[in-house]
């Protein structure tokens, strides 16, 4: 796939079929149980909602072990969910990216609190062994649908980028054999950041689109955020632009944040990014990225503006973390945490400044 393909724009149905678990925290009472969640958390309004506000594909996370049993066997009665993502993004005339969020031996929300992840184990593939099971089956199950891509895995945190790069070639293999046609997307290593492309390998392949994931800086786009409480520099409250110092050390000593920030840092974040695309004539999506809905409605607006206008001007496209709840949701029905938050003072939940500015570009 050439990078002069055409742009995509869209957003991600999180907390679907995938982190149902951070679902049922925030409104316990009200949770009905895993299978009937995947039934009625998004319907065909919400596939339509998504066309209506104009863009052109959804990035749908799915998590292996909802799916698959330990033996790596599909658990038909909840696939028919994912059939129906499959369905009800042709009706509506949308692209749809299968996104394998967390796969045998890899959570990606764990990778910080684990030393090595047991898919990254050297001289140990039994879990890249239950992977590519699980890709041959899904592969195989949506070779068919055209408008269907097949995202090998989100956000690895490998010890080493020479061990993501093979491991990802083992994925793309596996997808390419059993989906000849399909587009496949694939992305670098510690959780996609744009740092990280000058060590991705490309892959052998003329049907393939590159992933980045973009928080930063995250002591801005995380302040506060629950899940990374314990990294005490994310406790202090921060506008954007802005400078945050010496930033803070992540997984392998991977240093965040650090130093000022604003549209001009953006565009230099993602120098490596643009330097693979041009190199290898590959298009790039950036399929993640937002800001904690609590933090600062106007300095979440420059960020979004400084960022998508990014984007824009060197040709990546993007998918929206995300479409509904999760702390980031266009709309949010039963947080409530954030059920004050005046984004969402309106009979439909929806947040229109985000949406407003993500249309925009």
């Amino acid at each position: 796939m050439s990078n002069t393909s055409p742009r995509m724009r869209g957003l991600n149905m999180g907390g679907w079929l995938s982190q149902i678990d951070a679902i049922q925290e925030k409104d316990p009472q009200k949770f009905p149980g895993i299978d009937k969640h995947m039934e009625t958390f998004i319907q065909e309004v919400d596939f339509q909602n998504v066309k209506s506000w104009g863009f052109d594909h959804v990035r749908v996370p799915v998590d292996s072990y909802l799916f698959f049993t330990d033996d790596d066997e599909p658990v038909n009665t909840r696939i028919a969910n994912l059939d129906r993502a499959v369905e009800l993004s042709k009706k509506n005339n949308l692209k749809m990216i299968l996104d394998l969020h967390e796969c045998p031996g890899h959570d990606f929300s764990d990778a910080a609190k684990i030393p090595i992840q047991k898919l990254f184990v050297e001289g140990d593939d039994t879990y890249i062994k239950k992977t590519e099971k699980i890709w041959a089956c899904l592969a195989e199950r949506y070779s068919r649908d055209e408008h269907v891509l097949f995202e090998t895995l989100n956000e690895p945190v490998a010890p080493a980028h020479e061990v993501w790069n093979k491991i990802k070639d083992r994925f793309c293999r596996v997808i390419r054999k059993h989906a000849p046609k399909s587009a496949i997307i694939t992305g670098s290593n510690m959780w996609n950041w744009p740092g990280t492309f000058s060590s991705l390998a490309p892959f052998e392949d003329d049907n393939i689109i590159y992933s980045v994931h973009f928080y930063e800086p995250l002591l801005f786009t995380h302040q506060n955020a629950p899940w990374m409480i314990k990294s005490p520099e994310i406790k202090i409250e921060r506008t954007y632009p802005g400078d945050y110092g010496d930033g803070f050390i992540r997984k392998y000593g991977f240093v965040q944040s650090p130093g000022k920030w604003d549209r001009e840092r953006i565009l230099k974040e993602f120098e490596p990014v643009c330097a693979f695309s041009k190199k290898y004539n590959a298009p790039v999506i950036c399929n993640e990225f937002g800001v904690y809905t609590p933090v600062e409605l106007n300095a979440q607006l420059r960020w979004y503006s400084d960022l998508l206008s990014v984007l824009e001007e060197t040709g990546i496209g993007f998918s929206y973390w995300n479409y509904k709840n999760l702390d980031f949701g266009i709309i949010s029905i039963g947080e409530s945490l954030h059920e004050n938050l005046l984004q969402y003072n309106n009979k439909e939940r929806i947040n229109n400044p985000v949406l407003e500015v993500l249309r925009k570009y």
